[in-house]
């Protein structure tokens, strides 16, 4: 296992984010377009991946941990402003969130 310094741990922007819509890709079968919200103006959109394993409808609404400092990339002919974190059991993802009703935008140390 690599291990990080608290410093760069601490260049990570990691907050809680609410998916607010969401839309099939055409020609792409893994992945989708999303677009967050994190608060406040602040709405980006997102490559979102493992739609194989869900209709982009059903994630619509849900709370999110994402990396709000990642280097923008384009894939599929969408750039992509931040990405959000999962636990991946066999390619699958399991979104990472909150148990409760917190801020959105609020941060994760």
């Amino acid at each position: 296992m690599t291990t990080v310094s608290y410093d760069d741990f601490a260049k990570l922007d990691l907050r809680v984010a609410k998916i607010i819509s969401t839309e099939p890709i055409e020609g792409k079968s893994r992945i989708i377009k999303g677009k967050i919200d994190l608060g406040g103006d602040d709405q980006r959109d997102v490559i979102i991946g493992g739609a194989q394993y869900f209709q982009p409808d059903e994630i619509v609404g849900k709370t999110v941990i994402v990396l709000a400092n990642l280097e923008p990339k384009t894939m599929a002919g969408v750039e992509s402003n931040a990405m959000l974190l999962a636990a991946d059991v066999d390619d699958k993802p399991y979104w990472l969130t909150v148990t409760e009703d917190v801020a959105l935008g609020s941060p994760i140390k």
